[in-house]
Formats: C-alpha cells, sequence, structure tokens
C-alpha cells in the first residue's frame, strides 16, 4: 500500500487504525503453500490469536487455510467465520478438562500437551482422535516470552517422557492421530527446525495410524529494510524432500501441517496514528502520538522493532524521535529513530502491526479500542468499528450507595 492511501483511510475513518492488505496475506499464503508444492498433502491451518478479525478468518478460508485455536472462543470465531469443523485443530495449555470436553463434542481437532490431561481424555473418551504436542527441547524464537520448546517451556509433552506416554495411550486404547510440536517465533536457522522435525519423525514411528504431523511454525519476517527471515523457499526443499522419504518408510499417506500466523498476516498490517504533540527536552525530541501500549503492546513487551514512517511528510529531511504514546506510564514505541521531520498532526504509520498487535489491544486507561480496515479490491472496508463509551460501560454494573 501507498502513503497516499494510508492517508486517505486515516482521514476516512480516523485514528489510531489498523489496515490489513489482503494482497499482501495472499501473498505470503501462496508463497508458503508454493514451497512446500512437493508434499502431497499440505495443510495450514492459521494461527487465530495472531489476528482474529472474522472478515480476515473469512478472507484465510477462501484461500483454502485451516485454523489453529487455543481457545474455546477461537473455535467459535472459526466455526462463525465458516470454517468446517475438519478445518481446525485445538491446541489448549492449562485450560480447564470442561473446555476440552466441550471443543470435543463439537467434533475439532483436539491437541494435548499434558500427561495427566492426556491420560484423563484418554479414559473418558478413549474413541475420539487425539493429536499430541511434544516439547522437542530444542530453542528457537527471538525472545524468550516467545520460544516455547525450551526445556523449561510450560508447552508439550517432553520428548523425554515419551515412555509414560505410551503407556497412557496403550493403558487407555486411544486414538492417537496426529504428533504436533512448535519450538517458537522469529525462527532464524533453518538448520535449527530441521533438527526438531527429526525428532517429530522419530517420536512419530511409535504411532502407527497417524493421518498428520503438525510442524507448527515460529517462521520470522522482516521488521526492517534488510532485515534477516526465514528462507521459507529452502525450509520448503528440505523439509518436503524429508517428510516424502518418511512418509514412505511410514507406509501409510500423511498430511504435513503448519500453523503459520505471523507470517501470513505480520507484513499485511499498518497502524496509523496521528502526532499530538512534539516535545523537546534538555536530551530527546519526543513525537507523542493519540495511542499507547493499549493498542500496540509489542515494543514494550517483547521489544519488538515496527519500522515507523511519517506518511505526511515522507520525503522530509531526517531526524531522530523518541515516539511515545499517551499512556500514564512509559510507553515507547522507539528510541532515538531516525525519521523525517515530524510536525504536530502528522500521521505516522507503524508497520509490520498485522500480528498480535490489535489482538493484544485492551481499555487501558479507558480508551477505546482503534477500528480496523481490510484493504482489498483497491478500496478500504471497514471491519471493527472504533469502539465508544458505551462499549467501556456495556458489562459493568453501577450499584446503589
Amino acid at each position: 500500500m501507498q502513503p497516499k492511501e494510508l492517508v486517505q483511510l486515516a482521514e476516512q475513518f480516523g485514528s489510531p487504525l489498523y489496515v490489513y492488505d489482503a494482497d499482501k496475506i495472499k501473498f505470503q499464503y501462496n508463497r508458503l503453500t508454493s514451497a512446500f508444492s512437493k508434499v502431497k498433502q499440505l495443510r495450514v491451518n492459521y494461527a487465530v490469536k495472531a489476528l482474529s478479525n472474522v472478515a480476515v478468518l473469512q478472507l484465510l478460508k477462501s484461500m483454502g487455510s485451516g485454523l489453529d485455536t487455543v481457545s474455546i472462543q477461537e473455535v467459535q470465531l472459526g466455526l462463525h467465520a465458516g470454517f468446517p469443523l475438519e478445518k481446525i485443530i485445538y491446541t489448549p495449555n492449562g485450560v480447564s478438562f470442561e473446555e476440552i470436553e466441550e471443543v470435543a463434542t463439537l467434533g475439532v481437532q483436539i491437541n494435548i500437551d499434558n500427561l495427566s490431561v492426556l491420560e484423563h481424555f484418554g479414559t473418558k473418551h478413549p474413541k475420539v482422535p487425539v493429536c499430541i504436542r511434544i516439547n522437542p527441547h530444542v530453542m528457537a524464537g527471538g525472545n524468550t516470552n516467545i520460544s516455547v520448546g525450551h526445556i523449561d517451556s510450560k508447552f508439550g509433552i517432553s520428548i523425554h517422557q515419551l515412555p509414560h506416554l505410551l503407556r497412557i495411550v496403550e493403558n487407555t486404547g486411544m486414538h492417537i492421530n496426529g504428533i504436533h510440536m512448535h519450538t517458537g517465533s522469529d525462527i532464524l536457522d533453518i538448520e535449527v527446525f530441521l533438527y526438531a522435525a527429526e525428532i517429530l519423525f522419530d517420536t512419530a514411528k511409535h504411532f502407527k495410524e497417524l493421518d498428520f504431523l503438525d510442524f507448527g511454525s515460529g517462521f520470522k519476517v522482516p521488521y526492517k529494510k534488510d532485515d534477516i527471515e526465514t528462507d521459507i523457499e529452502e525450509l520448503g526443499k528440505k523439509l518436503s524432500k524429508r517428510f516424502n522419504a518418511f512418509e514412505k518408510e511410514y507406509g501409510r499417506e500423511l498430511t504435513l501441517a503448519f500453523e503459520p500466523g505471523k507470517f501470513l498476516v505480520s507484513e499485511s498490517g499498518f497502524f496509523l496514528a496521528k502526532v499530538n504533540v512534539v516535545k523537546q527536552t534538555t536530551s530527546t525530541v519526543f513525537a507523542g502520538i493519540d495511542s499507547g501500549f493499549n493498542h500496540l503492546i509489542r515494543p514494550m513487551f517483547y521489544g519488538s522493532q515496527h519500522h515507523i514512517e511519517n506518511i505526511s511528510n515522507p520525503k522530509g529531511k531526517e531526524r531522530f524521535y523518541s515516539v511515545v504514546g499517551y499512556i500514564c506510564e512509559t510507553d515507547t514505541f522507539a528510541n532515538n529513530r531516525k525519521i523525517a521531520e515530524i510536525k504536530e498532526g502528522d500521521l505516522l504509520c507503524f508497520r509490520n502491526a498485522g500480528a498480535y498487535c490489535f489482538s493484544m489491544a485492551s481499555n487501558y486507561n479507558s480508551r477505546y479500542k482503534p477500528a480496523e480496515v481490510l484493504w482489498i479490491d483497491g478500496k478500504g472496508i471497514l471491519i471493527r468499528e472504533r469502539e465508544t463509551f458505551e462499549d467501556l460501560l456495556k458489562n459493568q454494573v453501577m450499584i446503589e450507595l
């Protein structure tokens, strides 16, 4: 999308504003499926937690995607968006057993990552097919908060607990139809991913009636110019060859599954915010915007970087700014960042705002959540209205004093 188009959308729908480019989502989806075109049965399950707007889910459904969900609410969103039950996998962590049973009743694929839950579920529902999430004890990810395959992670059943796992399966007679892993987000080295994949293959040999192997995701996207990213084409070439060889060795047709979130939607997203104040202190020039970590928490939470442009003055002389929000705590988006000269009233654009941005937004400081727009076929379509004061009060109850 061009700066001019983004400025027009902000004028039309106000700021702050999230905008998603449908063409970029389609491009990334096709890039992933093309990279694994040598695999006979490939399934892409979009990770709903990255961006859960129903219109975005509908777009992905139209391309043939399935869904990876982590809560019953995400399952319900997927059903609301029209996804068939067989295209949804549910991979919770630390949820109640009642929620797992409720999802199973719907007919969605269950993925269990806890030995005690596995035994309990297998004892009560031995005929319900279950996928098992293993922890390969492989460290991957750009931040400890998004590395989920290491030895101290709360996710998955340790690969060292395989004998116990097999005993549970044998004792309950339950049907295991899939094996799953996820090492973490922002995978830089595909050799680490391939190493973890070998652990998955070795685990799969212990189960004779598998339908699929789920390799998770975590593919890194570039956050700035010349930034490194996961070489998805090289990974596709190497993993496809290895998967096809394993399938022959296994003696049964298998589906290769992934659950990308950030890879599909991150680069499609633009977050637009207006500059309220430009403040010079003894050492810093602050650009204060009409937003804060209530709308975009990733820089503060993960230390993530979002490229910031002044789309009101894209060719202006560059100066150094610290971009901050209006929350009554430190909410710094960027420190000492080189940006085209900023004036009050200018519109700043944060790139890579499609994944884990709106989905982690809150009403902190009693601020409204922003609107969302999908840019598709050359026009902007409102896919979420901006909140109002009535939305803040909706579930609150006043009392008589």
